[in-house]
């Protein structure tokens, strides 16, 4: 196998160009693997790149690698990409502060760091402090270090900390006074303090022995101060079907709560009596239960907790619950659901700040603990608020992100009482955005539907149909796609083109609502969505098909791949990140089953058929010219496996009838969320000299 896979990367070295033109790729062996599913019979021909490690899979994927990296380094301009880019890049950004007592903690990025630095300031405006320096123990980011909690007493620090960013993730402990980390290493996610400070709930993966194998479960633990983890309290366990979970605990400490994601949300409070001596041995009581609906818990006052729900209102209300009630509390509506969408609220100086989007903007509305409006809260432009609000009940202080398409996000800080709004960190970024405009259009989709969709572009823009257009969308989990800042939109906008967000149906733009009418026997509805953005550009002349490029990641990968094998001819380029297109398969792998309830099981012959008929990998047709397409992977994604990029690559590449490119490349030391600083501009740079070269553009 070894003389097999040398001789696969040499056919490629010698018989593949320099530069850009007619591509010849890795021999890709197709084997005779066939599944019968629900008496139909599926052929997966390259079955064997699921296994990476084997012999010819590695050589397969390094011949990929490097026929890649030939490609992409040939394009012309390209180094004048990198170095805007990296300038864009480098402009720095401040996180959304949160406060311990009298400090206020912040990450920030600086020119030069692969990874954002924990600040600390005090309430005597002295300079800030660094509390945690990540680069200083993993000055290449390729060791991913985040989620950081801060303890009550501001002693010990919990952070996470994975090779690549993969979801094997530890948990260490660091002691602020020494800057030695303790002994305590704990496998898991999601630390939360209880107020006493000698220890934390967190969140612990349950996987079968065999590497990469489909997680089986989620566990809920507490960890104690210089125990080994091996003897941590285990207070529950759910199966693959719940994603992950998270906790939180009310500031006076007595109470604490589990909340899980992946599934219909399940809420667990637990009375953990005395703040210095907390019963963490106390038996959890599920709130709400039976409503068949998320919930997140926004904060106490008292005996109370405030949740924002998406029960019998799709668009989400708040409500309160008398906790010394406990399961037999009913939920008291605080704030009734309305035409907008809540996607955030905070308690702050007995005032309830509630974020909406009305149509995709941001808006922030304040109210009385008992729901009575008391007016909004002034924001820069049409833009959106980021996430979280940082907020106590103890102080009127409210500190938020703000960005829009054309301006970087800055940070304020509001006093709710007086609706006094002051900047705390201003947006730093080396763009001039007076010549451009974002507009909001609405447009048509196959059934009719009424679509929302941000354009961001040159003023006056003549509609000849001679502008290059960059089409991103997401559309599923319920998940909203805001109109927000990133560093490609300046560089798109610079070279000529016009810069696109379609809100299609799957997200959570108008509520659960739109979330439904996009997923599981719907989901096609995503992709008519997405294509009916594109229809809609070319018929009001802001472009032509051949001048079209399009990227999703994850899910919206997914779409990539769903829109690229229904409609090739509508586009110029296309861009795939972290797809799962073997959507036949995807719930075999890692976190793959907590998806079903998104798009349903192939073990199901309903689901089965519609699945199969959207599938990317099983819709390639032979034959087919497709569109110059570049597939990007991560060698640590262990939630959307790059196996599903393999063979979607290998598939397409196979099929391919002009000399149109199909590229695979894999981000080294990345992960499905992650990446090194270096790597991701080494990412942006190839993808848009990629898309510059597929749609023509000069260099």
């Amino acid at each position: 196998m070894r003389t097999a896979s040398a001789a696969i990367l040499l056919a490629t070295l010698l018989a593949s160009p320099a530069s850009p033109g007619h591509v010849v790729y890795p021999p890709a062996p197709r084997g005779n693997q066939v599944d019968d599913f629900h008496g139909t019979s599926v052929a997966d021909p390259y079955r064997w790149l699921e296994d990476s490690d084997s012999p010819a899979a590695v050589g397969w994927i390094k011949a990929e690698s490097e026929l890649t990296n030939r490609y992409l380094e040939a394009l012309p301009g390209r180094d004048r990409i990198r170095a805007r880019l990296a300038a864009l890049m480098q402009s720095g950004r401040a996180g959304v502060p949160w406060r311990e007592g009298n400090h206020v903690f912040y990450l920030a990025t600086r020119e030069g760091q692969a990874q954002p630095v924990l600040y600390m300031e005090d309430d005597s405006n002295a300079a800030p402090a660094v509390f945690f320096d990540p680069n200083l123990i993993s000055p290449d980011g390729s060791l991913a270090i985040g989620d950081f909690v801060v303890s009550p007493d501001a002693r010990l620090l919990c952070y996470a900390m994975s090779e690549g960013g993969s979801d094997v993730v530890e948990i260490h402990v660091r002691d602020t006074a020494t800057g030695q980390d303790t002994d305590d290493v704990v496998p898991g996610l999601n630390a939360c303090w209880t107020r006493d400070s000698r220890g934390f709930f967190y969140a612990r993966s349950i996987r079968s022995d065999s590497e990469g194998a489909a997680r089986t479960g989620v566990g809920a633990f507490y960890h104690r101060l210089g125990e080994p983890a091996e003897s941590d309290r285990r207070i529950r366990q759910w199966g693959a079907q719940v994603s992950w979970l998270y906790f939180m605990t009310s500031e006076d400490g007595r109470y604490a709560l589990m909340v899980t994601e992946g599934t219909v949300g399940e809420m667990y409070s637990i009375d953990l009596g005395d703040p210095q001596k907390p019963d963490v041995t106390a038996a959890p009581v599920e709130l709400l239960a039976g409503t068949n609906a998320s919930h997140t818990p926004l904060d106490w006052v008292g005996n109370t907790l405030y949740v924002r729900t998406t029960h019998d209102a799709p668009r989400t209300r708040i409500v309160a619950i008398d906790l010394s009630a406990a399961a037999d509390a009913a939920p008291r509506t605080i704030v009734p659901e309305s035409k907008d969408v809540v996607v955030d609220a905070v308690i702050t100086g007995e005032r309830l700040v509630v974020h909406y989007l009305s149509d995709v903007h941001s808006v922030l509305r304040l109210y009385t603990l008992d729901g009575k409006a008391k007016g909004e809260i002034a924001l820069p432009g049409l833009g959106a608020v980021g996430w979280p609000l940082g907020a106590r009940p103890s102080t009127p202080e409210l500190f938020f992100s703000f960005e829009s398409p054309l301006s970087p996000p800055a940070i304020f800080r509001c006093d709710v009482k007086s609706r006094r709004t002051t900047v705390f960190k201003p947006a730093r970024g080396a763009f001039d955005a007076a010549r451009y405009e974002t507009r909001q259009v609405f447009y048509a989709s196959k059934d009719g539907t009424r679509v929302p969709m941000f354009i961001t572009a040159a003023k006056k823009l003549k509609r000849d149909g001679s502008h290059p257009v960059f089409i991103t969308a997401y559309g599923g989990y319920g998940a909203t796609m805001e109109p927000r800042y990133s560093p490609d939109i300046p560089l798109w906008l610079e070279m000529g083109g016009i810069y696109v967000l379609a809100n299609i149906r799957g997200g959570g733009e108008y509520g659960e609502e739109w979330h439904h009418a996009g997923m599981l026997e719907k989901k096609q509805t995503s992709f008519d969505d997405f294509i009916a953005a594109a229809e809609y550009l070319v018929k009001q002349k802001y472009t032509t098909p051949g001048k079209i490029a399009i990227y999703g990641h994850s899910n919206g990968g997914l779409l990539m791949g769903a829109v690229l094998t229904q409609r090739p001819d509508l586009f110029g380029a296309v861009v795939a990140n972290a797809g799962h297109y073997d959507m036949l398969r995807y719930h075999r792998f890692t976190s793959g089953a907590a998806w079903t309830t998104e798009y349903g099981s192939p073990d199901d012959s309903t689901a089965f058929r519609y699945l199969r008929a959207y599938s990317p990998l099983h819709n390639v047709r032979e034959g087919t010219c497709y569109p110059p397409t570049l597939l990007l992977a991560a060698d640590h994604d262990d939630r959307v496996v790059p196996a599903h990029a393999y063979k979607f690559a290998a598939t397409l590449q196979a099929a391919q009838s002009c000399d149109a490119p199909v590229l695979l490349r894999i981000a080294v030391n990345a992960s499905h969320s992650y990446a090194s600083r270096d790597e991701m501009l080494s990412e942006h740079t190839d993808m848009w000299s990629f898309i510059r070269a597929s749609l023509g553009l000069s260099p």
